[in-house]
């Protein structure tokens, strides 16, 4: 069997950076590899109802937004299958089945459940669906038998669960399931990207993102409004690279042929950077630059994003398609399972013969 990649996002709203550097750049790159026999992207649209329970038109309306952001960033529908997660209920099957697998106590334990909790103020209101998370994204790996899941090192606890998972199922009825890898973003930078305000995670819910989608304009004043070194008073002063968000994203984006493009007092953005700290280079030259290179890289994006949005229903067939491909393969997995465990019982013909011998000689 070759390689296989599943990954996804919750469609709670339009894709920021932080999601394009943390993991949707790298989707890109590794489907354009010719490393891997399948990939499956999934709009994880169930999961994003465990605490989006009381709101789904918020689900509802942003799976569109979720694709436009896929196809823009350049996944291809002929190389990858993109499909909605409830759309698959064979996965809903597979996760009843694992949950007899954990226990409540390892659940609670999981670093990353414990994280999302406390940032939703869940404390004793837990609603079981988010709980059993782990569960959930464990069926959504195994069903395709995922080899490779890309993943920031914050959900590598979810992906030992998932392991967990698949060596007790295997221990106990046969080998079935891929015990799945993670795979983390090649630049630490990019495993988590500040917010514009400087905080430590970009996030919709703080206001402090660059969408996919953004006009050059808001671009511009998202960059200009940025969070620096407050202690950067002065031109002549020496900035401090530390915590210095502008920086943080030139890391993530800036090339050396951007400098030669934009910035040629430079040969790269370790020369700017020594600059920067022993004074005599202003904040506003720093960000002019990064919304150049930002515009580079956006672009092309919002370009192919304004040519999908004049078919919609293009795009749903798109996803419809993925969908299809998704739930075959799903289907396949669960069969075996299913065989596994010994409750396949209308297509296990030495079952009924067995049982037709026991009551008539």
């Amino acid at each position: 069997m070759g390689k296989i990649i599943l990954t996804g996002d919750r469609p709670t709203g339009r894709l920021h950076l932080g999601h394009y550097v943390g993991s949707l750049r790298r989707r890109v790159e590794l489907q354009n590899s010719g490393e891997f026999e399948k990939i499956f992207i999934m709009i994880a649209d169930a999961q994003a109802l465990t605490d989006n329970f009381d709101n789904p038109d918020k689900i509802r309306d942003n799976i569109i937004e979720v694709a436009l952001d896929y196809l823009s960033a350049g996944l291809d529908p002929d190389k990858s299958n993109i499909f909605i997660q409830s759309e698959v209920s064979e996965l809903t099957e597979l996760s009843f089945y694992y949950m007899n697998l954990v226990t409540l106590s390892r659940l609670e334990r999981n670093p990353t459940v414990k994280t999302e909790i406390q940032l939703r103020n869940f404390e004793t209101s837990i609603p079981v669906g988010f709980l059993t998370y782990p569960i959930s994204q464990t069926s959504d790996i195994t069903a395709f038998k995922a080899t490779t899941v890309p993943v920031g090192e914050d959900q590598l606890p979810m992906i030992e669960q998932a392991r967990e998972i698949v060596r007790k199922f295997n221990s106990t009825y046969g080998e079935v399931l891929v015990e799945p890898n993670a795979l983390l973003p090649n630049n630490a930078v990019c495993s988590r990207l500040p917010g514009t305000d400087g905080k430590a995670k970009m996030s919709k819910s703080l206001g402090n993102c660059i969408y996919l989608s953004d006009t050059p304009e808001e671009v511009k004043k998202k960059v200009m409004s940025m969070f620096t070194d407050p202690n950067h008073l002065r031109v002549e002063d020496p900035g401090s690279l530390e915590g210095n968000t502008v920086f943080t994203y030139l890391d993530a984006f800036a090339k050396d042929e951007h400098f030669a493009e934009y910035a040629p007092d430079y040969k790269n953005l370790d020369e700017m950077k020594e600059h920067y700290q022993r004074g005599g280079l202003g904040d506003v030259k720093v960000k002019k630059l990064l919304i150049n290179v930002l515009e580079e890289e956006l672009s092309p994006i919002r370009a192919r994003r304004a040519e999908y949005q004049k078919d919609i229903p293009a795009v749903y067939e798109i996803l419809k398609k993925g969908t299809e491909v998704a739930r075959a393969e799903a289907a396949q997995t669960l069969k075996e399972v299913k065989a596994a465990m010994r409750i396949n019982y209308f297509e296990d013909s030495e079952l009924i013969a067995s049982q037709q011998k026991r009551f008539n000689g």
